[in-house]
Parts: structure tokens; C-alpha cells; sequence
């Protein structure tokens, strides 16, 4: 379940950055956010891969 979540985190993060991009950037909040997310659900995985 917790993979999943990760995943989960980490595909609606790429989703928000692509989303960001093609509607121009703008004030770059969307590409903030969708880095955090992409982080959270990578450093997710990576925890799980470790233990």
C-alpha cells in the first residue's frame, strides 16, 4: 500500500509539472509544488528499497 501511495505521489507530481508547463509557467508555483511531490514519493520508494 505504501508503494503505491508513493507512485501515486510521484505521477501526480510529473502531472502538475507538465500540466505547469504547458500552460506557461507562469509564476512557477506549480513547478514548486510538483518537484515537492516527485521528491516526497522518490524519497518514499527509496526508504522502502532500503529497509
Amino acid at each position: 500500500m505504501t508503494r503505491v501511495l508513493a507512485l501515486l505521489l510521484v505521477a501526480l507530481g510529473v502531472a502538475i509539472v507538465v500540466r505547469t508547463v504547458a500552460a506557461g509557467v507562469g509564476s512557477g508555483i506549480g513547478l514548486f509544488f510538483g518537484v515537492l511531490l516527485v521528491a516526497a514519493g522518490a524519497g518514499r520508494l527509496y526508504l522502502l528499497r532500503r529497509s
